[in-house]
């Protein structure tokens, strides 16, 4: 049987005493007829019975059992859930006359009229009286809280019969006797609400004891209803007993709105744990996409500050190409996946506070500001290693030219040294004449000067592997040595020369002859074959530049040595004339010379080709000169396209950026059309990626050309990148926002002029359309909207317990979705921890504990399990075993304690 104390305990008094007026005016001559009697007797019994035996005792003779007012007493606390007084247990008259009284007034104190029915009376066993003291304790306690669409009591319990058995054939239920002879209206009740129990097309109209045995004995076994009629008597009986049919139908409204009950419950039950799951798996999900991305960062990181110096263009070149992959290719997508990463933390805290649950706080290092934060150190990094690069690139390029220079010059100088060590040991001049030791002194002096004038390239020499030292050129031990043994042998050379010079010095006291034209020509071919060697070093110099106004300075320089050469010419043409006016002396004077010029090693041939190759290499000059020049024009064209594309790229990101902001506090139309409108316009800015592909193609051109500057823009490649990227994410914020509004609308039920009505207010308040309200501005917006927020004591302890809920963190500032979700609470209704709490006790059956079987049924299958994983054991003094513990369950649902 179903419990009546929660429903009693909701009466109310005024329609009790209407209704128990007009149920007390019974007939009580009609209580004399022998089958009503019987009827009641019966029914009224076995009802009684089904409570008492709750509380392990039961009644035998309904007028016998109740005289001494102690069985009576017990059956109202069994089925109002109340204690009465303290019965008496004395046997005289007087005491069960104090019982019933106890039980009467108790009675009465429901809001019962008793009419007619005294103490006494039900002392002296009258079974009129004690019919009617039962039939009105059934009415209070079994009938009068049934209520259906407005009707309750008798009428209630009619319409809901009625209700229930419409959909069945040959079933008119217009009262509680007739209507119910053939036993199909009650096949038909159970049938409706447990169609497992009942074969009601097997049944037969012309057969109504069968019917209603079938009903009786289905309702006793599976439904807990005890049998309280027989079918004998219905049938028997033209016109069956109201009162006995009405306790007997009154029973199963109880047994099935107890299943109503609990369906309704587990309904609630299932749609906060659904709630409940989903934000779990939304809060996995985030941890493992926060996990991944910051995984991702932390390997990144030390790639980017890696700063592993290579040794050659080559494979610096390489990394180059690596991080223009990682720009391209790798980061791109994790982009994307820090804006979902932000959108799905929004969403998540959104559902939680629309469901009354705490917010979400990610496991230590995975909050939205700690990916942010390890963002902004993989971009610090980003940026170092590209600087890195570059700088490197620089460096490379020039230890490449100084060490080409290097080693041209080295050549040169080993070229020139060759064989001079030797030369200066001989000892030629020991049998030589005095003409041929002139010769030799003359020719050392030349050499000397030969000497000296190289001086100028070894001191080159030396600087050069200064400076490749100080940029830590990688080949640097082998330019040292070679720079070494050039410096050690110039150290001897220096000494052998000396050397030499002194041993001429002595012979020349003995030899007196000398030539001095061919002194003299070798004292100007000397320095200007120098001049020769050091002109075709210039014209084949390496030359690095990076605008026009540095190759054009070249080219002037160039222009310059070009004006010298007639001079040069001439001094080349006298010097090509001593040595003519040797020939021409020698020949008038009959001199047979004895071949080369004693004193130098420089002959005219030498000269002339020296020559004839240094004005070829004038023109190959012109040549590349003006071939660079090509270049940085092109280069400078490349700088301008450039600089067009980022000059209008950039523009059109500022003006979206301010765009986005107007949009964002301008937005007019329903909250679907928003977003809606948002969405295009998200489309709209995407479809303008194609610019920003066309730049990067431009920046590649530009870095694959090397060129380090670009004076048409101040815009840089990283500029723009990041404006774009904030771009992107801005106005994904701003849908996301939207989102959520809508979200909150269609949880909280806000209709659309509301949320219009808490934007324009949001909105005449924001004077700064910062998106957000200062603590005055929001107090001002409260107090138009009618608040009790005014400069007093009490307004400001209000305005303080306000702000404490839309600005937990103690920022000073309201943002819109936290107006909102205020607004939303204060005007809507919304699941309770203790309104999950009432409905895991109708579950248990109005225990302080449920069982996992009992979850197992009520529940489907995925949510039952849910709590049973979840539910701590039940400790109370009632436990029993398998018990579980549904009440801190239930408040750790909503944040109020731990599971």
């Amino acid at each position: 049987m179903v419990d009546y104390h929660a429903a009693n305990n909701q009466s109310s008094t005024g329609g009790v005493q209407t209704y128990m007026e007009q149920e007390n005016d019974w007939d009580r001559d009609l209580l004399l007829d022998p089958a009503w009697e019987k009827q009641q007797r019966k029914t009224f019994t076995a009802w009684c019975n089904s409570h008492l035996r709750k509380a392990g005792t039961q009644i035998e003779n309904i007028e016998e059992d109740f005289r001494d007012g102690l069985k009576l007493m017990l059956l109202l606390e069994v089925i109002s859930g109340e204690r009465l007084p303290k019965p008496e247990r004395g046997k005289m008259r007087v005491h069960k006359i104090n019982n019933v009284n106890k039980a009467l007034d108790f009675i009465a104190s429901k809001g019962v009229k008793l009419v007619s029915i005294g103490a006494e009376e039900i002392v002296d066993g009258n079974a009129k009286m004690t019919l009617g003291m039962i039939w009105t304790i059934i009415l209070r306690f079994a009938i009068q809280d049934i209520s259906v669409e407005e009707t309750s009591a008798k009428e209630g319990l009619l319409l809901w019969c009625q209700r229930k058995t419409a959909p069945y054939k040959n079933v008119n239920v217009q009262n509680f006797h007739i209507s119910w002879k053939d036993g199909l209206a009650f096949n038909a009740l159970i049938h409706r609400h447990r169609p497992d129990l009942i074969d009601y097309d097997s049944l037969r109209k012309d057969d109504p004891v069968t019917n209603l045995n079938n009903a009786f004995e289905v309702a006793e076994k599976h439904l807990d209803i005890p049998k309280m009629l027989d079918a004998e008597d219905i049938v028997g009986t033209l016109r069956p007993d109201e009162k006995a049919i009405m306790t007997y139908v009154s029973c199963f409204y109880h047994a099935f709105s107890g299943a109503q009950k609990a369906e309704t419950a587990a309904n609630r039950i299932c749609k906060v744990l659904a709630v409940n799951q989903e934000n779990e798996q939304m809060m996995e999900d985030y941890e493992k996409l926060a996990s991944e991305l910051l995984e991702w960062i932390r390997r990144t990181i030390p790639w980017l500050q890696d700063r592993t110096q290579e040794k050659t263009m080559n494979k610096m070149q390489a990394k180059q190409e690596d991080f223009r992959d990682y720009r391209r290719v790798h980061k791109p997508p994790k982009v994307q996946e820090k804006c979902q990463l932000e959108i799905s933390f929004n969403t998540l805290q959104t559902k939680l506070r629309l469901s009354n649950r705490p917010a979400f706080m990610p496991s230590e290092g995975r909050m939205v500001s700690d990916i942010n934060g390890a963002w902004h150190t993989l971009e610090g990094a980003e940026k170092g290693y590209e600087e890195w690069i570059l700088s490197e690139i620089r460096r490379l390029e020039r230890l490449e030219h100084l060490a080409e220079k290097f080693h041209q010059k080295a050549a040169i100088h080993e070229s020139w040294t060759d064989g001079k060590e030797a030369m200066l040991t001989q000892k030629d001049y020991e049998t030589s004449t005095l003409s041929e030791v002139k010769a030799l002194l003359r020719k050392h002096e030349a050499f000397e000067s030969d000497l000296a004038a190289h001086q100028d390239r070894v001191e080159q020499i030396a600087a050069i592997a200064q400076e490749l030292n100080e940029l830590d050129y990688y080949d640097s031990a082998s330019v040292n040595t070679r720079c070494q043994k050039i410096c050690d042998q110039w150290d001897l050379l220096g000494g052998l020369t000396q050397s030499r010079k002194e041993s001429l010095e002595r012979t020349e006291k003995q030899l007196e002859s000398i030539d001095e034209l061919y002194l003299e020509y070798a004292k100007r071919a000397a320095p200007f074959n120098n001049w020769m060697e050091g002109a075709m070093e210039d014209l084949q110099d390496m030359f690095i530049v990076h605008n026009i106004e540095e190759i054009q300075g070249l080219i002037t320089a160039h222009e310059q040595f070009k004006s010298t050469l007639p001079e040069a010419n001439k001094e080349r043409e006298a010097i090509q004339a001593i040595q003519a006016e040797v020939q021409k002396i020698a020949q008038s004077n009959g001199i047979k010379l004895s071949g080369a010029n004693p004193y130098t090693t420089i002959t005219p041939e030498s000269i002339d080709n020296k020559w004839e190759k240094a004005m070829g290499m004038v023109p190959q000059r012109d040549q590349a000169l003006q071939g660079e020049l090509n270049k940085q024009r092109n280069n400078d064209s490349l700088r301008a396209k450039f600089a067009t594309q980022a000059n209008t790229v950039g523009a059109y990101i500022q003006d979206k950026m301010e765009e986005i902001g107007r949009i964002s506090i301008e937005m007019n139309g329903t909250l679907e059309d928003q977003l809606t409108s948002l969405k295009e316009y998200q489309e709209t800015i995407m479809s303008y990626m194609p610019e920003i592909n066309t730049l990067e193609g431009y920046h590649q051109h530009i870095q694959e050309a090397l060129i380090f500057d670009n004076q048409y823009t101040p815009y840089t490649m990283e500029h723009l990148r990041v404006g774009w990227e904030q771009l992107l994410t801005t106005i994904a914020r701003t849908i996301n926002e939207v989102e959520n509004q809508i979200l909150t609308r269609d949880a909280k039920g806000i209709s659309q002029e509301q949320l219009f009505e808490y934007r324009a207010s949001f909105n005449h308040f924001d004077k700064d359309h910062s998106g957000a309200l200062q603590a005055e501005e929001f107090k001002a917006c409260l107090i138009s909207l009618g608040y009790d927020v005014e400069n007093d004591k009490q307004g400001d302890t209000e305005f303080a317990r306000i702000m404490g809920i839309v600005d937990p963190n103690g920022s000073g500032a309201v943002t819109f979705q936290a107006f909102i979700d205020y607004m939303s609470r204060e005007t809507t209704d919304t699941d309770t921890a203790d309104q999950v709490i009432a409905s895991f006790k109708i579950l248990a059956a109005d225990k302080n504990f449920i069982t996992a079987d009992e979850l197992r049924r009520e529940l489907p299958p995925d949510q039952a399990e849910y709590c049973i994983a979840r539910m701590a054991p039940y400790t109370g003094p009632d436990a029993v075993p398998g018990a579980l513990d549904y009440m801190s369950f239930s408040t750790a649902l909503y944040g109020e304690s731990d599971l």
